[in-house]
């Protein structure tokens, strides 16, 4: 009995959230160590990316992702999240061999995108309502897709 217990709450914890979760307590650093979370941006509609440095997709995915953080307005944010070892020492260092015009965070420790559900390759696009409901997730680079969803979020 012990055992299908535990067979059943290892496959729970491992599914993800569905569209509609809360995902609010997401949480990450900001340049300066300041920790955020998504409840934050009550009101708008936000596009978070979970990336790294060494991720090849991911590093073909971010030039997009920062022309839409460049353009974003009051209806919107954009938060490319490094899951790098190095923090912010591989971001910044990254970000300056790429010149690459992004405002980047890194997570807030280990269990800090947990409302996201299991995090099983990167780069991992979650687009997240004004009410900080998950409307949408998916791994992998897939161009254009961000900002289709991201207008799709905002009835455009």
């Amino acid at each position: 009995m012990l055992v299908v217990a535990f067979g059943v709450w290892r496959v729970r914890r491992d599914e993800a959230p569905r569209v509609g979760a809360d995902v609010r307590s997401a949480a990450f650093l900001d340049a300066t160590g300041q920790r955020h979370t998504l409840a934050e941006f009550k009101g708008k509609v936000v596009v978070v990316d979970v990336w790294a440095t060494w991720c090849p997709p991911c590093q073909a995915s971010l030039p997009e992702i920062a022309r839409l953080q460049a353009a974003a307005d009051s209806s919107y944010a954009v938060l490319p999240i490094s899951v790098d070892a190095g923090g912010f020492q591989d971001v910044n260092a990254y970000l300056a061999r790429r010149a690459l015009p992004l405002r980047a965070y890194v997570r807030a420790g280990g269990a800090s995108l947990d409302s996201f559900g299991p995090i099983s390759g990167i780069p991992t696009t979650v687009i997240v309502d004004a009410q900080g409901q998950l409307r949408g997730r998916w791994s992998g680079y897939f161009p254009g897709r961000a900002e289709a969803e991201l207008k799709s979020a905002l009835g455009k």
